[in-house]
């Protein structure tokens, strides 16, 4: 990776006797979405600490934005907005006034601080609820007012800790979308730490899975799904209306396409095993051959059947480590 924003190096905390992070090396990208994912005492809000400046690493070191976090906690605070899981207001102020206030504090001109906390609203999509008392918000708001509260800053990372707790759905849903739309639009790296797989498979480029104080992996879909399951991570299932004629000639077909590694062939049923997502290709050579499709169903190895892998391989055998790049 060229110019990672991000880069820790060998990274290891002791408390006492018990080692919470074990060696964590890993560089996050200017842009990315990266999500730390892993149970409770997997070692990631130490490793948040370690990033912010607020614990002192055992071993190794944690540079953000070209910062020694331990040598210059304050400076690579000025840098990171860090969101915890959940945000604190003045119940008895206006959004605003909140908004205001807490640009006072990070030095922003007097001159520019309306205008700055009002477009910060707006960008969250607050702009019409500015006026309301924080007291009076939901927690779905208070989080959005929590990201205004990052972005009034204007940082160039974003440390998120369980950012949807709390959240109805509906909530979860627009608030996700929100972070990838701010991150994409003002190149903003955002660290999400969560152990809610569906969100994390959601929003993030890249995850890393967390088991006692280890990176066991870190990488995308594709490379993670790979690396576990091998090149045939992803199947489909076609059915037609009426038994299949030729199934041989069928079979040689669907082998010639690109990314199909295996074909079974029973009655009106085709299961095919590929390599990559390739549905349509798959549909229009049905269609090409005069076949009445009634049912499509494909199947890809999600984050949730991954991180479980995972962590199955490390409970059965502790020496056993992944590392995907």
């Amino acid at each position: 990776m060229e110019n990672p924003i991000i880069e820790l190096h060998g990274l290891t905390k002791y408390y006492g006797t018990v080692k919470a992070v074990d060696n964590l090396s890993l560089k996050i990208g200017k842009g990315e979405i990266f999500g730390l994912l892993g149970p409770n005492g997997a070692g990631k809000t130490t490793t948040i600490l370690m990033m912010l400046g607020l614990a002192e690493p055992s071993e190794g070191q944690a540079m953000v934005c070209g910062i020694n976090a331990t040598r210059h906690p304050i400076d690579v605070r000025r840098k990171v907005g860090y969101l915890p899981d959940s945000a604190g207001f003045y119940d008895n102020m206006s959004a605003l006034d909140n908004l205001m206030y807490i640009g006072r504090l990070n030095g922003i001109p007097e001159k520019e601080i309306v205008s700055r906390a009002r477009s910060t609203m707006e960008m969250v999509g607050l702009g019409g609820e500015m006026h309301k008392k924080a007291g009076a918000y939901s927690r779905g708001m208070k989080q959005r007012l929590g990201l205004a509260d990052l972005l009034i800053r204007k940082p160039a990372v974003m440390i998120l800790d369980e950012p949807t707790l709390g959240i109805d759905p509906s909530g979860i849903r627009d608030f996700l979308h929100l972070i990838r739309q701010l991150s994409r639009q003002e190149e903003l790296t955002v660290i999400l730490s969560s152990h809610h797989l569906h969100q994390m498979q959601q929003i993030c480029d890249r995850v890393g899975i967390f088991v006692e104080g280890r990176l066991l992996a870190e990488g995308n879909m594709e490379t993670l799904s790979r690396s576990l399951f091998g090149k045939d991570s992803f199947a489909v299932e076609i059915t037609v209306r009426e038994p299949l004629p030729a199934a041989e000639q069928l079979e040689q077909q669907l082998l010639q396409l690109n990314g199909v590694t295996g074909v079974g062939i029973d009655a009106a049923t085709v299961a095919l095993s590929c390599h990559t997502d390739i549905t349509p290709d798959i549909v229009r050579l049905f269609v090409q051959n005069g076949l009445n499709v009634t049912g499509v169903h494909k199947k890809e190895y999600g984050l949730d059947e991954i991180y479980h892998r995972f962590f199955e391989n490390n409970v059965k055998k502790e020496s056993f480590q992944w590392q995907v790049h």
